[in-house]
């Protein structure tokens, strides 16, 4: 039987970034948006956590702050993986069957 981890562990990118990076740097989000040629909103759904980090910002944020974009995109799919694991339950399919 395989270890499951609680999906809580995976953290998204979004507010760690925020947190970790962008807020002790003391820029704000209009002003990183301008900076990164996106929109502020943009930006703002993905530092809060209400949409994923895509490889495009995640090189923005490797390119402005030195952090590595395959670093912050495994962090991504952990955290998308671990939530879907959250209702793996509700997801109704069996196993192929494979040809001889």
């Amino acid at each position: 039987m395989a270890i499951k981890i609680h999906p809580s562990i995976h953290v998204h990118p979004g507010p760690w970034l925020k947190r970790q990076i962008v807020d002790p740097h003391g820029v704000n989000v209009k002003e990183l948006a301008r900076h990164f040629s996106v929109s502020r909103q943009n930006l703002s759904n993905v530092l809060n956590g209400h949409t994923g980090l895509t490889a495009d910002m995640a090189i923005r944020f490797e390119k402005a702050f030195g952090l590595k974009a395959e670093t912050l995109m495994r962090m991504q799919g952990a955290y998308d993986l671990a939530q879907a694991r959250g209702h793996e339950d509700e997801i109704k399919v069996t196993a192929l069957a494979t040809a001889a």
